[in-house]
């Protein structure tokens, strides 16, 4: 499966502790198309890039794989 154009939801529902970037919040790496400008590149973290699109977790549109992700950083948040 590829990327969802226009979708980022991989790049805004989940925190990335390494990143200081909080769950809900766009990554500042995200360009104007909502692709991330660290793609194939070292400093991509590696969370990010062990995240590949699946159907469960990207849904039939957008707005499914944000609610999927969100429901899912929810769950593994610690405390």
């Amino acid at each position: 499966m590829e990327c969802r154009p226009g979708c980022g939801a991989c790049c805004i529902a989940p925190s990335v502790s390494s990143l200081d970037k909080p769950a809900g919040e766009p990554c500042r790496h995200l360009d104007a198309e909502l692709r991330c400008r660290l793609f194939g590149r070292p400093e991509r973290p590696a969370c990010c890039s062990g995240l590949q699109p699946a159907p469960d977790m990207c849904g039939a549109n957008r707005e499914a794989a944000l609610h999927w992700l969100a429901e899912l950083e929810a769950l593994t948040r610690p405390g």
